[in-house]
């Protein structure tokens, strides 16, 4: 066997590998930019910014789509505009990134943790009633890093306990299960289009709905109150008294770039889900590895991340998760740890322990503390050559790590 690359052995990739930037850049999206900023239209319901809610709405086969500053306030507003605050409580996923957890206090209301499924690492559906209470309002799962969580059977807890459902896609555009995009299951689909994302503008975020009366709520919450594709300095129709509504809302530069970015998601999406099953098939024959498991009924997988598991209860003594993705990256294949975290216990996470409860955790402890580790999706818009060589990185790192 051929010494470890961190040991001062030679790399499987002894040329780098020609691995794309992201986000993607296209020159027609900057002569748009240059002709958006010469116009003097920027903000406010300006015509790049309808055009995205009609095109991304189209996209996913919803009927409303809402455009925001991030996909924080998307969360923040879903939930407002279903009327969730003052000590109700919102069961989210124990793994997700902590804006899904605090959308939920900045209503004043309760995160309920729940655990995970150790596949496909979105919510467990066989935890969430348990978790329920009489002050139970919502369930957002969170299509984590690509996957789509098991949306019959949250769908039919939530009509059974009349709950609402609040779809997490941060991570998962252009993602369909059984054939409807994700988003359009629940009552309330939230995107962000945050600088890391499969859609990236910097920051934005959208809402997508096939309710028309929250359609028009979202739209007024996110721009200060004013109707859909309202003129600045017009007067129109004020908002419901009592809806209390915000300042969230984005640039045409953003919507013009996102529309740029829209033309080319359903090839990328492709080329990235077949890249990820070859990938998949030689990774999961490793000893010791096992990629996330795809939605059990995605007809279409995106990938924010590339996410794989390893056993580390089958590694050498003294060698962790963090080991073998120091070791697999000097092979000169990125490997990562992932958050690092669980969201309650994130570095940014502040919410005071008394304002969150935790029903179920065991699951996540242990894959994100133990087992998680991730690469870029732009591993997946490499030449198969590079892939295969990515995949000889890991098996070498785990023939040494691992002991069967």
């Amino acid at each position: 066997m051929s010494k470890l690359a961190i040991n001062g052995g030679s790399k499987v990739f002894e040329t780098p590998a020609i691995v794309p930037k992201w986000p993607p850049v296209y020159p027609e999206t900057a002569e748009k930019l240059k002709e958006i900023y010469l116009g003097h239209k920027w903000s406010f319901y300006g015509p790049q910014e309808i055009l995205f809610n009609e095109k991304y709405a189209e996209y996913t086969g919803a009927k409303y789509c809402a455009m925001m500053a991030n996909g924080t306030v998307t969360l923040e507003l879903a939930l407002q505009a279903l009327g969730i605050g003052d000590g109700d409580e919102v069961i989210v996923p124990a793994h997700t990134w902590l804006a899904t957890g605090e959308a939920v206090v900045y209503r004043r209301a309760v995160p309920v943790v729940v655990d995970i499924e150790p596949d496909t690492l979105c919510l467990d559906p066989n935890k969430i009633e348990a978790a329920i209470t009489s002050k139970t309002k919502a369930i957002i799962p969170v299509h984590l890093f690509g996957s789509i969580a098991d949306m019959d059977r949250i769908l039919e807890i939530a009509k059974k306990h009349n709950l609402y459902v609040v779809e997490d896609c941060a991570h998962a555009h252009g993602g369909c299960w059984d054939g409807k995009h994700v988003g359009t299951l629940g009552n309330i689909g939230s995107f962000s289009f945050q600088e890391s994302k499969i859609l990236a503008s910097g920051e934005g975020g959208a809402c997508i709905t096939n309710d028309e009366q929250l359609a028009e709520i979202l739209g007024r919450l996110s721009h200060i109150g004013y109707q859909y594709a309202a003129k600045q300095g017009q007067k129109g129709t004020p908002p419901p008294m009592g809806l209390l509504c915000h300042n969230y809302r984005v640039t045409d530069f953003q919507a013009a770039i996102l529309l740029s970015q829209l033309e080319h998601l359903k090839e990328d999406t492709q080329l990235r889900e077949e890249s990820a099953e070859y990938m998949r098939k030689k990774l999961n024959a490793i000893p010791g590895i096992t990629v996330q498991a795809r939605g059990r009924k995605a007809t279409t997988q995106s990938f924010y991340t590339y996410t794989m598991m390893v056993d580390n209860t089958h590694l050498k003594e003294g060698i962790t998760k963090k080991d073998v993705c120091a070791a697999v990256t000097a092979e000169g294949a990125a490997l990562w740890e992932g958050w690092g975290q669980p969201m309650y216990r994130q570095r940014l996470w502040s919410v005071k322990p008394e304002d969150y409860r935790i029903a179920s955790n065991e699951v996540a402890e242990d894959i994100v503390m133990n087992k998680i580790m991730m690469t870029s999706l732009t591993w997946l818009m490499t030449s198969r050559a590079d892939q295969d060589k990515y995949c000889d990185a890991v098996a070498k790192v785990m023939e040494e790590y691992y002991v069967d």
